[in-house]
This record gives structure tokens, C-alpha cells and sequence, in this order.
């Protein structure tokens, strides 16, 4: 029983010497290149969008404190700078992942 446990520890530790080290291949997969474009013209247009939504949102409290309404916009000045700060977090991310 103990020898077939060796003989199985053994094979397996053979099928894991066996197995290509993926730290040494040969760089970035098929069609990386495309992929990398692609995300970097989406963070370009979703960082527009973010810095959009920034200037409507002051406009709009600019527009209702002439009104004498200052305060409702806050919550929407909120959801779009907690946006600013997924697109800020997401491309440090992937960065660093890359």
C-alpha cells in the first residue's frame, strides 16, 4: 500500500515537473496587441464621459442655486464622482495586472 502511494507521489510530481512553466512563454497571447487598443479607446471615451457628467452636474447646481435650489444635486454630483473613481481604479488595475 505504502509503495503504491510512492509509486503515485512520484508520477504526480513527474506530471508537474513535466508541465510548461507559463512564466516563460512567449509573451502575450494571439491578438493582444487588439485587445489593448480596444481597452485604451474605451478608458478614453468612458474618462470624456466621466468629466462630462462632471461639468453637467455643475451646471445643473450652478442653473438650480440661481433658482434659490442649491442642494439637490448632490447625490447626482456623487454618483458621477464614485464613476470617476471606478475608471481611476479600474485602469491602475489593469496596469498593474499587465
Amino acid at each position: 500500500m505504502i509503495d503504491t502511494l510512492h509509486v503515485l507521489a512520484d508520477a504526480g510530481q513527474q506530471a508537474l515537473l513535466a508541465a510548461p512553466d507559463p512564466s516563460k512563454g512567449a509573451g502575450n497571447p494571439p491578438g493582444w496587441d487588439k485587445l489593448t487598443t480596444v481597452l485604451h479607446w474605451v478608458f478614453q471615451v468612458v474618462t470624456v464621459l466621466c468629466v462630462a457628467g462632471v461639468l453637467i452636474v455643475g451646471g445643473r447646481m450652478a442653473v438650480t442655486y440661481r433658482r434659490g435650489d442649491g442642494g439637490e444635486h448632490m447625490g447626482g454630483l456623487a454618483a458621477v464622482m464614485f464613476a470617476c473613481v471606478l475608471v481611476g481604479s479600474a485602469s491602475a488595475l489593469v496596469t498593474a495586472l499587465t
